[in-house]
């Protein structure tokens, strides 16, 4: 690990030491936390951190000038087939190493928070990002046991906090209309939509929820969501080709034909998680 801080190079270790001996107790890590400790190593010396590394992850704060500063220096310093990846949230690859000699090695690859639990981690090339990039990326972080999500196109702030934020934003305005009171709103995410969520998706929980599928779940409740679309002055109407697109995927996922069983799945997931929850409350 790269710090430039003498006072965060002091507790860095600790720090991971505290969050191995969390993952230890609930019984998530293959080895024990000492034997992960003695494989680390911080450094203030950059050229340090960058001899022989296969791939580099900067975790630098959201600073355009600061990341750019960054990855010049990695470009200069780091070996030719070094992945140099951002975890930026908001600011894309293309503004980061546009100008650099070995830009094509550079990606962005966005995890969620906390990425020692949070499994997805969106991998978003520029126009420019090497395939070859791309591939060893994901190589990668699917042999650490992340579940690389790839981002089709570079859009501000990704997939995953485009999709938080849309939540966050309906939720402040059911509060500032004085619909629902802040308690209120995160129980109904953290006992309800979010219950879902961490079985399927917000696609297959439509697909699932209504006979007939999404297809069938847009004819009901499409009109009524472009509504409240509007109310917050935001047309995107349900278009019927895109639903049918979404419908053509989760067909190849959930055919119709098992939907019983694929409900059945559902609902013994969430008893699953709702026996384990209660296991741990006693």
């Amino acid at each position: 690990m790269f710090e430039p801080e003498v006072r965060r190079r002091g507790v860095l270790v600790e720090e991971v030491e505290v969050r191995l001996g969390e993952l230890d107790a609930f019984g998530l890590l293959d080895e024990a936390p000492a034997e992960i400790v003695a494989r680390l190593a911080v450094t203030g010396d950059l050229s340090e951190a960058l001899d022989g590394a296969v791939h580099v992850q900067e975790c630098a704060p959201e600073s355009l000038p600061l990341k750019v500063d960054l990855f010049e220096r990695m470009d200069a310093l780091a070996d030719a087939a070094t992945t140099l990846a951002s975890s930026s949230s908001s600011i894309t690859v293309s503004r980061i190493a546009a100008g650099l000699p070995g830009r094509a090695r550079c990606i962005l690859a966005h995890p969620g928070n906390p990425p020692y639990l949070i499994r997805v981690v969106e991998l978003a090339p520029a126009p420019f990002t090497a395939p070859g990039t791309v591939d060893s990326a994901r190589e990668l972080f699917s042999g650490a046991g992340m579940l690389p999500i790839e981002v089709r196109q570079e859009i501000d702030c990704l997939v995953f906090n485009r999709l938080q934020g849309a939540l966050l934003r309906e939720a402040l305005c059911l509060v500032r209309d004085e619909v629902v009171a802040p308690a209120d709103l995160d129980l109904v995410v953290s006992e309800g939509l979010a219950r879902r969520w961490s079985v399927i998706g917000p696609l297959a929980v439509a697909e699932l929820n209504t006979r007939g599928g999404i297809v069938a779940h847009a004819g009901f409740m499409g009109r009524a969501y472009g509504r409240i679309g509007m109310e917050r002055g935001q047309d995107d109407p349900w278009a019927s080709d895109v639903v049918q697109r979404v419908a053509e995927d989760l067909e190849s996922r959930f055919p119709s034909s098992r939907r019983d069983d694929q409900v059945l799945w559902r609902d013994r997931e969430l008893m699953r998680l709702e026996s384990e929850r209660r296991r741990r409350s006693d």
